[in-house]
């Protein structure tokens, strides 16, 4: 079967503009959008030419093909140009008059400047004909944005359209038995489908070009074309009558004196949005009528071409006071003369079935898309047209027929995006953390370095003390008054040597001796070493898989004494302390937890500083959480501590946390 062709690219969409907004897939009758990638690009086999999403689009993604090129070759070219106008033109150029409108085409090429009204008043006459002698019901096929649409989505229908050519193929008909087979013509009018209309090889390329209102507008500009420069003339004949009347929704029907009876409901007369609606009752018989009118657009004098921005209702007037006006001036007897001699000019035409149905989805591939978008149940369903598509079920069947994504989907970009920000907010937290253990690993670090030269530096003039101290204590006799002096000097000389010891730990200048232990032993063993105050309870809870690990046990011992001690400590009052060991396989855990007072929050960046400490001047010189900190380091685990001191807000108590490798090399 041969098949219509559409005009590549009547609309297309210019990408860095379209904001994904979604507003031409909501719009468009024939849902003949993709998106892809965000972009929303016009599927041209299944575009019906109808313009909704050039006139909606307030970013101006969507635009028509330009024709101005291929009309200036037309004007060129040895063959004589007509350039046809729409009914509608009075609705767009209310800054011209008719007259001179004729004479700035004139001045643009055109040899010829006719009324397509006249092409209407013979398409009318057809109609009233077929409508009397024939009881078949009929689509009227003068809106081409329908006859593509029942083409490409209501095939079955193709025979009930109207064998009848629109005013503009009748136009250009009977201007080629005036003038010749050979001229060129040119549709100027407010209509996007006719740009596809024009392309259709069952019409056999009738019309050369068609230009909107606002393309014309544009060549006058380009052309350098005002109003100064050109003489107004009278349109060429043939003359019209009331098919000027065509652009105003009902227009066609009163030019062929057919009444719109609602008790006879011979003929349904609809536009705009409702023309979908209204095929689709006709298809299935629940709308029963002899003629359906319909026009995609709000009448022509709403057509995606114009640059009018009156209002439609203003539009509407230019085009009836027009008429009133050209109808006062001109002689009726005149007129259905010139209608009767052009009866011999063939006015049919036929009809191609495009069919870009598509076979839907089964139920289990729709729940399958509704589900991925989160529509669990019914209740998930909110239909709320923020995707374009009437309900979410319309949506799921439009991805799985490639022409949506999910993310079009608003309820479910906001889960999603509540999801990431959560994940967000959990990820700038752990950074949050990361730095702050960073930054606190190498403050101890500097330290360390300067903890490890303080000591070799002290060691070697502390030796001689500790030297000469005990030379002199041996050379004094007992009851010598000395003796006590030399005694201190021993004793804070030995103190500063297990400072200096402890500096070294700190600094981690010590080798980590690695054997399999049990690490539940080392646990027991260091809550042995340390002194159980009698208002303190124990508890060890041991939830190791595998308690064994490779750690040197007596610097491991060491830790855990100091945070058994410092956790006692933490409860004068009393309280319990609690041990937890816990293991994966490559990484074994120890927690102590207790009940106590807390370590304020501007203390918990210092505490495993040297020489930090909370307790009374010596009760504890400060370097026990420093050198656990280095020992865990030197075995590449972590310590880190958790803490409350305000009872108001939750119990209060510290815990700390010691994390180690399995074995060395993990």
């Amino acid at each position: 079967m041969e098949t219509s062709i559409d005009i590549s690219g009547v609309v297309h969409t210019v990408p860095e503009r379209c904001r994904m907004c979604y507003t031409c897939v909501r719009e468009c009758p024939a849902k003949a959008i993709r998106i892809v990638e965000g972009q929303a690009r016009v599927i041209h086999e299944r575009c019906i030419g109808c313009g909704n999403c050039v006139r909606i689009c307030s970013q101006k993604a969507k635009q028509v093909a330009d024709s101005i090129p291929q009309v200036r070759k037309l004007l060129k070219d040895s063959a004589p140009v007509a350039a046809i106008l729409a009914p509608s033109f009075p609705a767009e150029f209310t800054d011209f008059s008719p007259g001179m409108l004729a004479g700035m085409l004139r001045k643009l090429g055109f040899k010829w400047v006719n009324e397509v009204a006249f092409g209407a008043d013979m398409v009318a006459d057809r109609y009233r004909k077929l409508i009397d002698d024939s009881g078949k019901p009929y689509i009227a096929t003068t809106c081409p944005a329908v006859v593509a649409y029942v083409e490409k989505y209501f095939p079955s229908l193709i025979k009930n359209l109207a064998p009848i050519a629109s005013p503009m193929i009748a136009t250009a008909r009977v201007l080629k038995k005036l003038h010749g087979k050979n001229i060129h013509v040119v549709f100027i009018g407010p209509c996007v489908a006719k740009k596809s209309e024009s392309m259709d090889v069952k019409l056999n390329r009738e019309i050369d070009a068609v230009l909107t209102f606002a393309e014309l507008r544009e060549m006058f500009n380009e052309s350098k074309i005002r109003l100064e420069d050109a003489e107004s003339s009278d349109f060429d004949p043939p003359c019209s009558h009331t098919g000027m009347l065509f652009p105003i929704p009902g227009g066609m029907l009163q030019t062929a004196r057919i009444s719109e009876n609602l008790l006879e409901n011979r003929v349904v007369s609809t536009e705009g949005k409702n023309f979908a609606v209204a095929i689709e009752e006709f298809a299935s018989g629940d709308l029963k009528t002899q003629l359906l009118e319909v026009l995609a657009c709000n009448g022509c004098i709403n057509g995606a071409g114009m640059s009018s921005k009156t209002t439609i209702f203003k539009r509407r007037t230019n085009v009836a006071e027009y008429a009133k006006q050209a109808l006062t001036s001109r002689e009726y007897s005149k007129k259905e003369y010139d209608i009767s001699s052009f009866d011999d000019v063939d006015l049919s035409r036929r009809y191609s079935n495009r069919d870009q149905r598509r076979k839907p989805p089964g139920d289990n591939d729709i729940v399958a898309l509704m589900q991925r978008m989160g529509k669990i149940s019914p209740d998930d369903e909110l239909n709320c047209g923020a995707c374009g598509y009437d309900t979410c079920r319309e949506h799921a069947i439009a991805i799985y027929e490639g022409f949506a994504e999910s993310e079009m989907c608003l309820p479910y970009t906001i889960d999603k995006l509540n999801i990431t920000i959560d994940q967000l907010a959990h990820s700038n937290q752990d950074l949050a953390a990361m730095q702050d253990a960073l930054m606190q690993s190498e403050r101890l670090a500097s330290m360390g370095q300067l903890a490890a030269g303080i000591a070799h530096e002290v060691n070697n003039p502390l030796g001689i003390v500790l030297m000469y101290a005990h030379l002199l204590l041996d050379q004094l006799d007992e009851k010598s008054k000395l003796r006590g002096d030399a005694i201190m000097i021993a004793e804070q000389a030995d103190r500063c040597r297990k400072i200096v010891a402890g500096l070294l730990h700190f600094a981690r200048q010590h080798k980590v001796l690695r054997e399999p232990v049990d690490i539940r032993n080392v646990v027991e063993r260091s809550c042995k070493l340390v002194v159980k105050p009698e208002n303190i309870a124990l508890e060890i809870e041991n939830n190791m898989k595998n308690p064994v690990a490779e750690i040197d046990a007596d610097q491991v011992l060491q830790v855990f004494v100091n945070l058994v001690s410092n956790a006692y400590a933490a409860m004068p009052a009393g309280g319990k302390l609690k041990i937890v060991t816990s293991d994966t396989d490559n990484r074994v855990t120890i927690s102590f937890s207790d009940n106590g007072t807390g370590i304020p929050l501007e203390y918990r960046n210092k505490i495993f500083e040297p020489f930090f400490t909370t307790k009374q001047i010596g009760s504890g010189s400060g370097l026990g959480l420093a050198i656990s900190y280095g020992i865990i380091k030197m075995h590449r685990g972590n310590i880190k501590v958790e803490s409350n001191d305000d009872p108001g807000t939750g119990p209060t108590g510290t815990v700390f946390f010691v994390e180690m490798p399995r074995k060395e090399d993990e």
